[in-house]
């Protein structure tokens, strides 16, 4: 939350630039709010931030040299400018509830960290009395909230050296912002009557537990009476020192205050609390200080935040909708799937939901084979050396389920990802550039570490099949393998239903490998194909992975909410690692460009996002049970067994129910299953000839000659209906 902010150098003559390309020129530094008040009162009444040359930043910065500038409204249009309206309000509302906390719970409140979050923001606290806060708490809270917000205090930022702002929070004794100061410093170790002490324990060799087995700052521990006499020992056994003998760096650092309440913050911030009326708290949880187990639990309170009271009350309409939608619960009640503590983070598929898996599998197969892909299979456990040599060992081992084998005397990780595997084939006979591009595809199953608190249901698991991809190829032929993989999405996610689709593009980060030539020319292949097609894109500056840069796809569901599938990212540096090269035409031996793909990501995920999407009514060709027989009585329990047989040897997937109950009871049991059509057989049906159908969500039967309803559902499979 803190960045380094460098002293600003006067200009006499400072030339900005507007987006409706008008220029003015300012003879001395000037804040951007000075700015729009020069234009119009009515316009700085309004403005809650700006971008200036492509960075957010508050209304009382000051321009100090040439540059653009772009002052953002509460009341903007723009999605762009929308969205950074919105996460400027929610961060600013944090500490809104922060101060609101402070209101009511006085120095008992020890606050962590306080962000914007999608739709939202959160804040972690320490109350040191006990206190757990609950949602009854709520209403009061946000009653404080709204009564801060309404005195409409000026919102003040104000830079300081590290250590004179380290003394102010040690005052306030506001120990996570202390913490937070002295790992911003990189101070290690604290030196003490000329005694180095490790923060990372006594002497740095051990780690010391206390009363409630927590360790702050990882620990400034003293071992002996006379040192501990002269601190203070706070509720956690924590020693602080009443002297820092220790330089910090030179690093300013930034606060924001309303009122009396100062919070550490890189910012920006909304002008005053006024800005902030269209609020709500959701929900509280527990998180670890850092997230890291070996530390404090702290209470963490979730709320959302929007520009106007119809968006909060939409957003508050789509959650109670979300809800119906959940995939864990629909799950249960469908009869797909479940999951147990015995297998955290893996799912047991029943056959239904299995079917509903293996038909998606199938889909994309026939998917891929149709667009040139080879399918393979890799081993499910791999011996770290492959690991290592692809540096996940290093760099990704903490999410790596880890096994050792004894008497070969040798590590081995359940695979968390297919690729290195797949340049290991790549590798097994010699390759020439008249072989490229080969596209290597797998539905491989990947395991990877996540902490328990962050799994939920399909969308986070721990055990995952990718629709994976890898396309080894040269250079050149990064843009052409790019437009034929957004084709294959876009088909694919048509046929899903998805076609409102964002792309996001992210381009060099600042640590990476390869020349600046060869990242200028990734990203052009990237870049102006989907700019020839007329794909939008949205620029996530220096967001690439170290080793290219990278396309992401999201897709909106029916209900609004966005989600991050499909991937195509450029990889210069995996197959150069390990060793994989090709012939050129020349004869020259060089590495293959790895592309790196996804349409799907993980099967497990996009079940659950078609789950939601769908409200559970699969449409007819992903539905695992397509119709559902049922006779007026169990007199006919023969001929509905024999109309199920001859539908399925049609190809439907069809079942019968041949229980006790009623008919009403089973016609409403299934259409609560959502099974898609539900025919019923009676006398009339038998002397007709013919089907009684009802469809889901209809109220009336419709009567169907068997041959008739065989090819309206064949050809509703094949629409995908």
């Amino acid at each position: 939350m803190i960045f380094i902010i460098p002293s600003p150098s006067r200009s006499m003559s400072i030339k900005v630039s507007f987006p409706d390309g008008s220029e003015r020129v300012f003879e001395d530094s000037i804040s951007v709010k000075e700015i729009a008040e020069g234009i119009s009162h009515s316009l700085m009444k309004k403005s809650v931030v700006a971008i200036v040359n492509d960075k957010v930043v508050d209304l009382d910065t000051k321009l100090t040299a040439n540059c653009t500038l772009k002052i953002i409204t509460s009341d903007t249009k723009d999605t762009k400018d929308k969205q950074i309206l919105l996460d400027t309000m929610r961060h600013s509302c944090a500490h809104l509830f922060a101060q609101a906390m402070r209101e009511l719970y006085g120095d008992k409140v020890h606050f962590g960290f306080g962000p914007e979050v999608e739709n939202g923001f959160y804040y972690d606290f320490e109350l040191t009395d006990g206190t757990k806060i609950t949602t009854e708490d709520f209403s009061k809270i946000e009653k404080k909230m709204h009564e801060l917000a309404e005195r409409d205090f000026e919102v003040i930022r104000k830079e300081w050296e590290s250590k004179e702002l380290f003394l102010f929070f040690k005052k306030q004794n506001e120990l996570y912002k202390q913490e937070q100061i002295l790992k911003l410093n990189n101070i290690n170790n604290i030196e003490i009557d000329g005694r180095v002490q490790s923060m990372s324990g006594n002497n740095g060799t051990t780690k010391p537990s206390f009363n409630n087995g927590v360790t702050i700052l990882n620990a400034i521990y003293y071992g002996d009476d006379k040192c501990a006499r002269q601190e203070v020992v706070n509720r956690f056994g924590v020693l602080w020192i009443k002297e820092l003998k220790q330089n910090f760096s030179n690093i300013i650092l930034s606060t924001y205050t309303q009122d009396k309440f100062t919070d550490l913050c890189r910012g920006p911030h909304v002008p005053s609390t006024g800005f902030l009326k269209y609020f709500k708290l959701m929900k509280v949880a527990g998180a670890y200080w850092r997230g890291d187990s070996k530390n404090v639990m702290l209470q963490r309170v979730y709320g959302t935040c929007w520009a106007t009271q119809k968006e909060l009350d939409d957003y508050l309409k789509m959650l109670e909708e979300a809800e119906k939608r959940d995939h864990r619960k629909l799950g249960q009640q469908l009869d797909l799937f479940h999951m147990q503590e015995e297998a955290p983070g893996c799912c047991f598929w029943h056959p239904r939901g299995w079917t509903l898996y293996t038909i998606i599998q199938n889909y994309m197969r026939k998917k891929l084979q149709a667009h040139g892909y080879i399918e393979v299979k890799t081993p499910q456990i791999v011996s770290k050396t492959l690991w290592e040599k692809s540096g996940h060992w290093a760099k990704y081992r903490e999410h790596m389920f880890i096994t050792r084998i004894d008497e070969e005397d040798m590590d081995f990780a359940i695979k968390p990802m297919n690729c290195p595997c797949h340049v290991e084939i790549f590798k097994n006979k010699i390759r020439s550039y008249k072989d490229l591009p080969i596209r290597m595809a797998e539905f491989g199953k990947c395991h990877r570490y996540e902490p328990s608190g962050s799994l939920h249901g399909l969308m986070r698991v721990r055990g995952f099949v990718q629709d994976d991809a890898h396309i080894f190829c040269s250079e050149d032929q990064i843009a052409s393998e790019c437009v034929a993989f957004y084709q294959l999405l876009k088909e694919v996610y048509d046929d899903f239903g998805f076609t409102d689709i964002k792309v996001k593009f992210s381009d060099r980060p600042e640590m990476r490998v390869g020349s600046d030539a060869l990242w200028d020319k990734a990203e052009k292949a990237l870049r102006e194909p989907m700019e020839q097609m007329g794909i939008d894109m949205e620029l996530n500056k220096g967001e690439g992975a170290f080793y290219g840069p990278k396309l992401e796809f999201t897709l909106r569901d029916a209900i609004g909410r966005e989600w991050q599938c499909g991937t195509f990212q450029v990889d210069f540096n995996l197959g150069q690692r390990l060793g994989a090269e090709y012939t050129d035409a020349d004869g020259s031996k060089k590495a293959p460009v790895m592309l790196h793909r996804a349409v799907l990501g993980s099967f497990e995920r996009f079940i659950a996002i078609l789950i939601e999407n769908h409200a559970g009514a699969l449409p007819l060709w992903l539905a695992p049970v397509q119709a559902m027989v049922i006779g007026v009585s169990n007199d006919f329990d023969k001929q509905v067994e024999e109309i199920t047989a001859k539908l399925q040897s049609a190809g439907i997937r069809c079942e019968c129910d041949l229980s006790k109950e009623t008919v009403s009871y089973k016609v409403r049991h299934h259409s609560e299953m959502k099974i898609p059509y539900i025919i019923t057989i009676g006398k009339k049906e038998l002397e007709d000839g013919t089907l009684s159908v009802r469809k889901f969500g209809e109220m009336k039967n419709v009567s169907f000659d068997i041959n008739k309803f065989v090819k309206t559902v064949e050809e509703n499979v094949k629409n995908k209906q």
